[in-house]
């Protein structure tokens, strides 16, 4: 190698450790980390089906006194913290009366509850499909496969889940 070969190949050494040392490495860019828990999802669809009309009619079916007990069961379990016997009790109520779209709605909200977000809103929309398309359980319905969404970072998603809410709002008769 000649003097001049070499005194260029530290100058363009040299020249690409300077270039390298101007560099400022990026950090990856981080998507925002959603920090809801799912009580905190629950709480939002609690709030969502309450409605702004006491006067609104909600119907509730009569039912068999074996699906009744076993809501009861997943009731008290739910509020033991115990949702897998919660959802173990729904499961079974299924079993009896799987067109169910009360309690198909409330396994959706102990799959909420549980961070399962794929089941709650499978749950919810068959509910959807088999209920009622007005009053609080439909606004429930809705609620569950918005926060759903939410979860799984579907916002185009969840905003169409949203706007249904309003047509599950009738108001109630008023009286003189």
């Amino acid at each position: 190698m000649t003097h001049r070969t070499l005194i260029r190949s530290a100058s363009l050494l040299t020249l690409s450790l300077a270039l390298t040392a101007c560099v400022t490495p990026t950090a990856p860019v981080k998507a925002p980390v959603d920090t809801t828990t799912p009580a905190q999802r629950m709480a939002a669809v609690d709030a969502v089906a309450a409605g702004a009309d006491e006067k609104e009619l909600a119907i509730q079916p009569l039912r068999d006194a074996e699906i009744e007990d076993l809501r009861m069961t997943a009731q008290a379990r739910r509020q033991a913290n115990d949702l897998a016997g919660a959802a173990d009790a729904l499961n079974q109520a299924l079993l009896i009366s799987e067109g169910d779209p009360s309690i198909l709605q409330e396994r959706a909200e102990i799959a909420l509850l549980q961070g399962d977000w794929a089941r709650a809103e499978t749950l919810a929309r068959k509910a959807v499909e088999l209920g009622s398309k007005t009053g609080p359980l439909c606004r429930r319905h809705w609620a569950t496969i918005e926060q759903s969404r939410l979860a799984r970072g579907e916002k185009e998603n969840a905003v169409s889940a949203h706007a249904q809410l309003e047509g599950c709002t009738v108001p109630g008769i008023k009286r003189y």
